[in-house]
């Protein structure tokens, strides 16, 4: 599918339509793991926000880019899910330097759901199945989004 999104509004009515697919969807015994693709600007951390949001959390999201990793916990009981966990892959090297922090045990959670930009730096360990979602800059308020 792609879509064009036109403003935030768009994009926030985005994320909530995949957060309610995840919430619906079977669970696999692992965690859920959504790759965030796209340059800088082109709407990877606007989504992570509106799709937190989605599921309740009320805290502010923002990037992860220099502790790499941030887990929002939810408080709802209506999700299958426990924890978002938003990485951002940009400053590791490989898929191992990602295990040294919990890679295994996080992503074989299946309470988790796991967001990751720039998935390419450690794509390596990812498994097959991950839904990935790219994102393109089209304009100061437009994103291109494919997945």
């Amino acid at each position: 599918m792609r879509k064009t999104l036109k403003n935030l509004k768009e994009m926030e009515k985005f994320a909530k339509s995949v957060a309610e697919k995840i919430s619906s969807a079977p669970g696999t015994g692992r965690a859920v793991i959504l790759e965030l693709r796209g340059d800088l600007g082109s709407g990877k951390t606007t989504f992570a926000q509106f799709f937190v949001k989605a599921f309740g959390v009320k805290q502010i999201v923002t990037s992860p880019t220099f502790v790499i990793e941030k887990i929002y916990k939810l408080i709802s009981k209506a999700y299958k899910f426990e924890h978002i966990i938003h990485i951002d892959a940009y400053r590791l090297g490989s898929g191992e330097e990602m295990k040294d922090l919990g890679w295994d045990r996080i992503s074989s959670d299946s309470e988790n759901i796991i967001l990751i930009e720039w998935p390419e730096k450690i794509v390596d360990i990812l498994p097959k199945d991950t839904i990935k979602i790219n994102f393109e800059f089209i304009d100061e308020n437009k994103r291109e989004v494919s997945f």
